[in-house]
């Protein structure tokens, strides 16, 4: 039928006047997949520990280990999360509910005061945490 026939018989074409969200939505989750992904790759870039050096020294199982950064100003984060210094003790208490088999690493800047240091491996102690060790880089 083309469109003189359908004038004929009474019949109106309509313009469909919706609009197609199907490609909107596709984009919109390409872009969140892509922030997704470079979410946890900006925030490891974001975080400025220079760790001492050392020329011994062996890499830990990444399996069992929780790893502590504590930044030159103090600020702690735990497996990338920020956490206040109030409530460190919490938030260990929460990530190490099974201690016994886990690793504490901690990552402390090379400026870093010796008791921000010590108040995380005593934490890590009290909840019966079996191994504990300070991130170091090898020396060149």
């Amino acid at each position: 039928m083309n469109v003189d026939q359908d004038r004929s018989k009474g019949r109106k074409r309509k313009v469909i006047a919706e609009m197609n969200l199907v490609p909107l939505i596709d984009v919109s989750l390409i872009l969140v997949i892509i922030f997704m992904v470079l979410t946890p790759i900006l925030v490891n870039h974001q975080l400025t520990v220079k760790l001492p050096k050392a020329s011994s020294g062996a890499p830990a199982a990444s399996d069992s280990v929780v790893t502590i950064q504590i930044s030159r100003n103090g600020a702690v984060t735990i497996e990338g999360i920020a956490i206040k210094a109030d409530k460190l003790e919490r938030e260990m208490t929460l990530r190490l509910p099974k201690s016994a088999n886990k690793t504490v690493l901690v990552q402390a800047d090379r400026y870093t005061a010796v008791e921000k240091v010590v108040t995380v491996l005593d934490y890590a102690k009290k909840l019966g945490v079996s191994k504990l060790g300070i991130g170091v880089s090898p020396s060149e």
